[in-house]
């Protein structure tokens, strides 16, 4: 789609945000956590049936790899709106968090 990361987070604030007036109240981070959860479970179990770790009758499902997309695209919203309720700048905070790592992995030869 060719979006920039920030780009992506505005999206997402707009769906949700829309998702409020739908549902009559905002998410807190309680929320969000437990879709988190849900979320995650679900991107488990798409995996789980695309590496074949589950035993199903019949032919294999398709479209498995959309669906993790879709599973990972969910979890990253989720990421955006625990990170807006407690105002953190989640673009500043994955560089600054890369930054860290990057400075790690030098200071150990590599």
């Amino acid at each position: 789609m060719g979006m920039s990361f920030q780009e992506a987070i505005e999206l997402y604030r707009g769906i949700y945000h829309r998702f409020e007036k739908v549902e009559g109240k905002p998410w807190g981070v309680n929320g969000a956590m437990i879709e988190l959860s849900k979320q995650v479970g679900d991107l488990s179990k798409c995996i789980m049936l695309k590496e074949e770790y589950y035993a199903y009758k019949g032919e294999r499902p398709v479209g498995l790899e959309k669906n993790i997309g879709n599973e990972l695209a969910d979890i990253f919203g989720q990421l955006i709106r625990i990170a807006d309720c407690y105002g953190i700048d989640l673009e500043e905070a994955h560089a600054a968090a890369r930054e860290e790592e990057d400075r790690d992995l030098k200071s150990r030869g590599v």
